[in-house]
């Protein structure tokens, strides 16, 4: 099963970001933890779904994540192209949070634009890498790959593909074995 790239963002939408609210309020009980207390200009950490909605009514400002500053995601963006490994990056849902933050939040994030295509850069060279290395894994005929530091939305850029690679790699192998026969290969 593929997930829809909707999904990854909603799933995005469950990580923690700092908002400086304008409103008083209590602790909020939740299902997925407790929120607050909301103080006029005190810091709180809450999900980033909750910091959207309270954005979008004028309630708060977001405080966009240390990692989304220009020098960071330049920082960021060389060391992926020097490696040939997939470098960590700063969140596992790096793109999905940048995409919500610039789309809805812009004017808490300073130099916005250039944060967005220095993230682009970054998303484009490891799907480059990612495409070469599929690639390399087709051509020398591998079995397995090693996938460290992809997130949930480059695995879904290649899934299918990989997928579908394998199961033809595997039936290639074995009809090549002694013995086999095509009856044993049949696709549900």
């Amino acid at each position: 099963m593929v997930m829809d790239p909707s999904e990854v963002e909603f799933l995005a939408e469950k990580e923690m970001v700092k908002i400086i609210p304008n409103f008083s309020l209590g602790k909020v009980f939740l299902i997925g933890g407790d929120l607050g207390p909301f103080n006029p200009g005190l810091p709180v950490d809450v999900p980033l779904w909750l910091a959207l909605n309270l954005k979008q009514r004028q309630r708060c400002t977001i405080v966009p994540p240390a990692w989304l500053d220009v020098e960071k995601l330049e920082e960021m963006r060389d060391l992926e192209r020097r490696e040939d490994a997939f470098t960590p990056v700063p969140s596992p849902y790096y793109m999905e949070l940048t995409k919500l933050l610039l789309n809805h939040a812009s004017d808490n994030i300073p130099k916005a634009d250039e944060i967005r295509t220095l993230v682009k850069d970054v998303w484009d060279t490891r799907v480059a890498k990612l495409r070469l290395s599929a690639d390399s894994f087709i051509s020398q005929m591998e079995a397995h790959a090693k996938l460290d530091n992809l997130t949930l939305m480059e695995i879904n850029t290649i899934r299918t593909f990989f997928l579908d690679s394998l199961n033809c790699m595997y039936k290639l192998r074995s009809n090549l074995q002694p013995g086999s026969s095509q009856a044993q290969f049949k696709d549900y």
